[in-house]
């Protein structure tokens, strides 16, 4: 079947849609011998499409799962000062995948990986992006900047969604909150309280849609129930 060269490396679980274009801009990509263009098509059953001079992984079932992330793990496949990894944590699950969006650095808990390019995208897509609730530990905290916080602020030019936000503890300037965002855009949540007044001690992802990270222990993966893939594709 013809499709788009992007998609089909997307599908073999070789990068995102995202990262696929960006691989076939840059040259990396051949299609019977020629370089790729972004928007061609192609069938991988007939075609000798090449990444970086390699064939395409053959197909294989799609795998779906989440990582309890650490802090101090990059969610990068790459990393070019040599940090540790998160992908490197669930190097035994028995095949290639990659993690749906980003937990930076300094952030823990649930991290989804897949070798399903087209859910992946569809999970990243800023139209198809699902709620996100975060555990944030906060100081500086004050009853005005909990208000401050469940306002809509811009960010990159963009105003976000309305935040659920929601105080489980508080003990002179620290808290505890819960905080529920749309988009995740790039350090959301710490910078949302930055603008309240408040720094970000701690932050723990600990749901995805209707995905929740529970009791799963730290540094440690398992798959996703075809119940919890089933709701995600909705």
């Amino acid at each position: 079947m013809t499709e788009r060269i992007q998609k089909i490396l997307s599908a073999r679980g070789v990068a995102s849609r995202r990262k696929a274009e960006e691989m076939i801009l840059a040259g990396r990509v051949t299609c019977n011998g020629e370089p790729a263009a972004l928007g061609r098509t192609a069938d991988p059953a007939v075609d000798v499409i090449l990444v970086d001079g390699r064939p395409l992984p053959e197909p294989e079932g799609f795998v779906y799962l989440m990582l309890h992330k650490p802090r101090g793990f990059v969610t990068t496949l790459s990393d070019e000062k040599g940090r540790k990894n998160a992908a490197q944590l669930v190097a035994d699950c028995g095949t290639r995948v990659y993690p749906v969006g980003r937990l930076d650095m300094d952030s823990e808990g649930l991290l989804l990986f897949t070798n399903d390019g087209e859910f992946a995208n569809s999970l990243m897509h800023p139209k198809h992006e699902v709620d996100k609730t975060y555990r944030v530990w906060v100081k500086s905290f004050t009853p005005e900047a909990l208000e401050r916080v469940k306002r809509p602020v811009e960010l990159d030019g963009y105003t976000i969604r309305v935040p659920q936000v929601r105080l489980i503890q508080a003990q002179e300037d620290r808290a505890l909150l819960d905080i529920t965002i749309h988009e995740g855009r790039n350090r959301q949540v710490r910078r949302m309280c930055a603008l309240a007044g408040m720094t970000v001690t701690r932050l723990k992802r600990i749901r995805e849609g209707s995905v929740v990270l529970g009791d799963l222990p730290l540094g440690k993966w398992r798959h996703l129930t075809a119940e919890e893939v089933r709701a995600l594709k909705k």
